[in-house]
C-alpha cells in the first residue's frame, strides 16, 4: 500500500514525518513524503494577527481533502481545536517530552536566574504570560522562525534567553548550552505540546487502519483531555491558555491555566479521574474555570491581541 505523507518542509517537520514513515514502512507500507509549504511558513508578520496556528495546517488539510496526500503529520499543538470537515485525527504516537525549556546565555539558570531586564525570545502568548507571571522584571521579545533561527538570534546577542519546546530540540538532536527544562507543574505546556497528530480522510479506511497501528493509548488519552479543555473553554492562539495531562496507570491528572496577556489574574486548577473519562474531565475543568471568570479573561485577551 502506498501512503503519501504530507508535512511542512521545515527540518523539524521533515524529521517527524520521516519517523512516522519509518514506522509505517516497518509495517509493510510504501511511503512517499510530500513537503507542503503552508501560509504559516511564508508569513513574515504576526502569526496571531493573520489567523493563528491553523495557518500551519490548512494547506496540508486541503491536500488531504483533494487527494494529493493520504496522511498528514502535524505537531499537535499547531492543530486548531476544530479540524476540517471530512478529516479525522486518527492516531497519537508516543508523546515526546512535553516541557518548555529556557536556553540562556547565563547558563542553565532557569527563570529565577535571569538578570533583571533580560530579553527573552518567544512568539507564544502562553509562554509570554507565564514568563511575566514569574518574572515581571524581564522583557519578552517577539521572535519567529525555526529552532536554528531562534538559537542563532540568541548566539548573536539579539536576545538573552529563549523559550523553546523540549520536544523539538530532542527530535532534532540538539542540546544547546544553557538549557534548562521547566517543570510542567510550574510552567504549564501548550495543549498537545510534544505530541504528533496523524490525520487522514475519515472515509479512507486503509490509511486510517495503518495509522491506528501507531496510536499510543496513554498519549492519546492525555491529548484528548487537553483538547477537550481547549474546545470547551473556547480558546485559541489569541488566548494565553495552557493544559497538560499526565496518565498514570488507569488514572489521569489534568492541569490547566487561563491568563491575562500580561500574566496577571491567572486562573489555574487541576482535575483527576479515570483515564477513560479523559475528554469529560477536560470539559469539566473548562467549566470550572469558566465559572470562575475565564470567559472575561479570554475576551480581554482577544481584544488586546486583535490588529488595530
Amino acid at each position: 500500500m502506498l501512503l503519501r505523507v504530507g508535512t511542512r518542509g521545515s527540518a523539524l517537520a521533515l524529521r517527524q514525518a520521516r519517523q512516522i514513515a519509518a514506522e509505517l514502512e516497518r509495517r509493510g507500507a510504501v511511503v512517499e513524503i510530500v513537503p507542503i509549504r503552508t501560509t504559516g511558513d511564508t508569513l513574515t508578520g504576526s502569526l496571531i494577527a493573520a489567523g493563528g496556528k491553523g495557518l500551519f495546517v490548512k494547506e496540508i488539510e486541503a491536500a488531504l481533502l483533494d487527494g494529493s496526500v493520504d496522511v498528514a503529520v502535524h505537531s499537535l499543538k499547531d492543530v486548531p481545536a476544530l479540524i476540517a470537515r471530512g478529516l479525522a485525527l486518527v492516531a497519537t504516537p508516543p508523546r515526546e517530552d512535553p516541557r518548555d525549556v529556557l536556553v540562556s546565555t547565563r547558563g542553565d539558570v532557569g527563570l529565577d536566574g535571569l538578570a533583571a531586564g533580560a530579553r527573552v525570545g518567544t512568539s507564544s502568548l502562553r509562554r509570554r504570560a507565564q514568563l511575566l507571571a514569574r518574572r515581571a522584571d524581564v522583557t519578552p521579545v517577539a521572535i519567529r522562525g525555526n529552532v536554528d533561527t531562534r538559537l542563532r538570534k540568541l548566539a548573536d546577542g539579539e536576545i538573552d534567553a529563549v523559550l523553546l519546546a523540549a520536544a523539538g530540540l530532542r527530535r532534532l538532536g540538539l542540546a544547546p548550552v544553557g538549557m534548562m527544562a521547566l517543570a510542567p507543574e510550574e510552567f504549564v505546556p501548550a495543549v498537545g505540546q510534544g505530541a504528533l497528530a496523524l490525520e487522514a480522510r475519515a472515509d479512507d479506511a486503509a490509511a486510517c487502519a495503518a495509522l491506528r497501528a501507531l496510536d499510543h493509548a496513554p498519549s492519546a488519552a492525555a491529548v484528548a483531555a487537553e483538547r477537550a479543555f481547549l474546545v470547551a473553554i473556547g480558546g485559541d492562539c489569541q488566548t494565553p491558555l495552557a493544559a497538560y495531562a499526565r496518565v498514570t496507570g488507569d488514572g489521569i491528572s489534568l492541569r490547566a491555566l487561563v491568563s491575562e496577556v500580561d500574566g496577571s489574574g491567572a486562573l489555574e486548577d487541576t482535575i483527576t479521574g479515570a483515564v477513560g473519562d479523559a475528554a469529560a474531565l477536560g470539559a469539566r475543568l473548562a467549566a470550572t474555570l469558566l465559572a470562575r471568570g475565564a470567559a472575561a479573561i479570554i475576551a480581554r485577551a482577544r481584544a488586546a491581541t486583535e490588529p488595530a
